[in-house]
């Protein structure tokens, strides 16, 4: 995510009090920011000033007449108490108010992770390896308690061919996901890795000196089967254990493509955006 000083970036008042009552004895908000390159969510950075002086910061996620903000938000919130103590950087859950019980719109508050996501194709030889330890590493955890049973996003009759596509390509892409299921062996998902929500500590004067400090965006945590497109050798050489057979492996890959027929749109700006124009949604099709 990436701050916007020049935004007003207000706070609702509802919001602002209920954030208000999760803040330490003589604490106050002193500052506040806009994150962008989120696609569903208001991202806010809330500086924190502490009652010796110093300050801290808080993210506040708002979802805005998003349709499956509470159950989205119930399983970030489960997802962030489920990862606590695990290794794995990832926020720490402050509150969450998932129903807007307390707030306008459904919000939830997770302390800030040091780091900045890096979304170009320079020093990606040495960021690849760090990824996919990362993501074996999430694969690898068995809490006590499992996040939510995996839920496919695409199914024969839901995706849309864009409009001017190659529609034989899609054709055969929805032959694919047309037969059964193949087995799996569930592992811990965070379901929406990518370079975005992945922030990394980068000496300027030492890049291959490149660490991953957080992971964010955990609403879609599930269980469920594991598997990648060209990163899938990256993940075997960190640990990983995808699907045997390349049958299978297709099958994942395309159903997890199509699942997003719907928002090609919605999923290619904020890419823009954050400086990969190339990423233009005829190309993301």
């Amino acid at each position: 995510m990436v701050p916007d000083h020049d935004e007003a970036a207000a706070v609702r008042p509802l919001t602002l009090a209920w954030v208000g009552r999760h803040l330490g004895a003589g604490e106050r908000i002193v500052g506040i920011e806009a994150l962008h390159g989120g696609i569903t969510a208001e991202m806010r950075r809330l500086t924190v000033g502490t009652r010796d002086g110093g300050t801290r910061d808080l993210v506040l996620r708002t979802f805005v007449d998003v349709e499956h903000a509470e159950d989205w938000l119930n399983g970030e919130a489960g997802a962030l108490t489920l990862l606590t103590g695990t290794g794995v950087p990832a926020p720490g859950l402050v509150a969450v108010d998932p129903a807007a019980a307390h707030c306008e719109y459904p919000s939830l508050l997770m302390t800030h992770l040091a780091g900045r996501t890096m979304l170009d194709d320079e020093g990606l030889e040495t960021r690849v390896p760090l990824l996919a330890r990362q993501l074996v590493a999430i694969h690898a955890l068995r809490p006590a308690e499992r996040p939510r049973e995996y839920v496919t996003l695409a199914t024969v009759d839901t995706v849309v061919t864009p409009k001017g596509a190659d529609v034989a390509a899609w054709a055969a892409a929805i032959d694919v996901i047309r037969g059964p299921v193949p087995p799996y062996e569930g592992r811990f998902l965070h379901r929406d890795f990518h370079p975005g929500n992945v922030l990394f500590d980068v000496p300027p004067a030492w890049p291959e000196g490149a660490r991953i400090t957080g992971v964010v965006d955990w609403v879609a945590t599930s269980w469920g089967p594991a598997w990648g497109l060209r990163f899938a050798e990256a993940s075997e050489e960190a640990g990983g254990v995808p699907a045997a057979a390349a049958s299978e492996r297709l099958y994942w890959r395309v159903r997890d493509g199509l699942a997003f027929s719907e928002e090609v749109q919605l999923v290619s700006q904020p890419w823009r955006e954050a400086g990969r124009t190339e990423l233009t949604t005829q190309v993301v099709e």
